[in-house]
């Protein structure tokens, strides 16, 4: 492999999501000595690179992503020393550590808020974004928050608005106030500081909004079952051309450090993502890419997709694909545990980086979660639309213990009913299971460079299967066939012979066939193929 590849580029990440990987201490919490206990597991896995999502002190109104203190560790995961013991065994394993970074907004208790909305002549009112109501007394503009409602919060004592993307308790900051800036670059120093190999940017197109606070427009696709939030298209309230300084700021702090890396949380489409790469390539490093986990899972579609990313991608520009998050329905949940395998093998043998969520190498699915348990402000702001994250964030399964390994509690979300044959103790040992196909593709994908640094060639799509080569000069090249149907498929080449054999599928028994002509594949099947001339 060549010596230029980082590990970004060359690794696989693994996004922990704190409260649910593994608690230590008996409360029903994961924390971070928990995370450091499961690192061989990791390690084995083949995972190059561990994402934590927040575990800073927060108030906890949205799990973490209301801070109130970027400095120091929430005491419901542990200490600074937990933190440093966590970042001391990733890297004793050849690992790094991303962690998140949320800068669009803190907490409503966070002292900066507080001193903000003091007074209106207090030196950090102009921290966040602070607004009169309109002559006729209506709200500033017609802006909504993500999690419902307007996204305007009047506060009595100042006689003004203050503006939240999200909750009422998550103030937006405003970035184009250079001390916000160079308080919130001193943060990331911090924390690069002691060895952080890089940050995942929370919703990094949201950072800086329109400067004229003009209305948005009316949503014309906007369906009832959809969150009140797509009322509205956000153009004004988010993805302004400024926020591209803000960005290529960050990067040039990164690159006073050696090898480090940045992500951005985006949501946007290809031609609007990529321009978070930057002019020659000096934005975020990796800008996520959610194409697999917001299209239908319908084949001509994803290699349509797939096909305009590549195509899109500046030069220089690296790609990345992500199955799932702590913000979207579990993909066994999106397409089915059969087609699950599937989409593991698509995830994992693209061009570009992969990031697996935690608990989907294992099949993992979303869980019911009784009403009177319901924990997500997203899901209780809005009850009757089903929009709750909590589903997908439930504890990990370990074993069939009674709370699956992940505690000696009670945990904070109950665990899937499920967990009894979908763990990894049980998997483990199964040759054919979701845990062993993920980690022989991880491993797979390692030993074979043409994964990581070959080209990607489409080859052949309709309304069953997706077809396409990788190829590098100097190494075998490889024939990648996934039937995302529940039906038999049958597959040529069309322009040449397809002559070689099976060395990885989603049904072990395939392997080592030999292949000519024509490929025969069950539903619910994948195979890669090594050619031969």
């Amino acid at each position: 492999m060549s010596k230029d590849v980082l590990w970004w580029q060359s690794g696989v990440i693994y996004q922990v999501y704190p409260r649910s990987f593994q608690d230590s201490n008996g409360d029903g919490v994961g924390d971070l000595k928990g995370i450091t206990s499961r690192l061989d597991y990791l390690q084995w896995l083949g995972i190059k690179a561990v994402w934590v999502s927040p575990i800073y002190p927060s108030p906890m109104a949205d799990f973490g992503y209301d801070i109130s203190d970027y400095g120091d560790i929430h005491p419901l995961f542990g200490t600074m020393q937990d933190f440093e013991e966590l970042l001391e065994g990733i890297h004793r394993r050849n690992m790094k550590l991303i962690l998140d970074l949320v800068p669009n907004h803190t907490s409503d208790k966070h002292p900066w808020f507080l001193e903000s909305r003091s007074s209106r002549d207090n030196p950090k009112r102009d921290w966040y974004i602070w607004k009169d109501r309109k002559p006729d007394g209506s709200l500033p503009n017609n802006w909504l928050a993500a999690f419902g409602g307007s996204a305007w919060e009047w506060d009595e004592a100042t006689q003004q608005y203050y503006y939240h993307a999200f909750l009422k308790e998550q103030p937006d900051l405003n970035w184009r106030n250079k001390d916000v800036q160079t308080a919130m670059f001193a943060m990331m120093r911090f924390w690069l500081d002691k060895g952080v190999d890089g940050f995942r940017i929370d919703v990094m197109w949201h950072m800086i909004k329109d400067a004229l606070f003009r209305d948005n427009p009316v949503n014309p696709e906007y369906q009832p079952h959809m969150a009140t939030y797509d009322q509205l298209l956000p153009i004004y309230s988010s993805d302004q051309p400024e926020v591209h300084t803000i960005v290529r700021e960050m990067r040039e702090l990164l690159d006073e450090y050696p090898e480090r890396m940045m992500i951005g949380e985006i949501y946007l489409p290809i031609h609007k993502l990529v321009v978070y790469y930057g002019t020659d390539n000096k934005g975020a490093h990796l800008p996520f890419n959610f194409m697999l986990l917001t299209l239908a899972w319908d084949p001509k579609r994803i290699a349509a997709a797939i096909n305009e990313y590549e195509a899109s991608l500046p030069r220089g520009g690296w790609p990345n694909w992500v199955l799932g998050n702590h913000d979207q329905p579990r993909v066994v949940s999106r397409i089915g545990a059969s087609q699950a395998r599937v989409a593991a093998m698509l995830l994992l043998t693209l061009r570009g980086t992969p990031t697996i969520y935690y608990g989907d190498e294992l099949g993992m699915r979303d869980v019911a979660i009784p009403p009177d348990k319901m924990m997500d402000p997203q899901g209780l702001n809005m009850p009757d639309k089903n929009l709750s994250r909590d589903p997908a964030r439930t504890p990990m399964q370990w074993d069939n213990s009674e709370y699956s390994g992940f505690s000696l509690v009670s945990p904070w979300l109950p665990v899937d009913r499920t967990a009894d044959r979908v763990n990894v103790r049980v998997q483990h040992s199964d040759p054919s299971s979701m845990l062993i196909l993920y980690r022989r593709l991880i491993h797979f994908r390692e030993q074979n460079p043409v994964f990581i640094t070959g080209s990607y060639i489409p080859v052949f799509a309709d309304h069953q299967v997706i077809a396409y080569l990788r190829r590098e000069e100097g190494h075998p090249e490889f024939l990648v066939v996934l039937n995302l149907s529940h039906r038999p498929c049958y597959f040529r080449m069309a322009g040449r012979s397809l002559y070689g054999t099976i060395v990885l599928s989603t049904t072990p028994a395939l392997e080592q066939t030999t292949i000519r002509d024509t490929l025969t594949l069950s539903g619910d099947e994948g195979v890669i193929i090594a050619l031969q001339s």
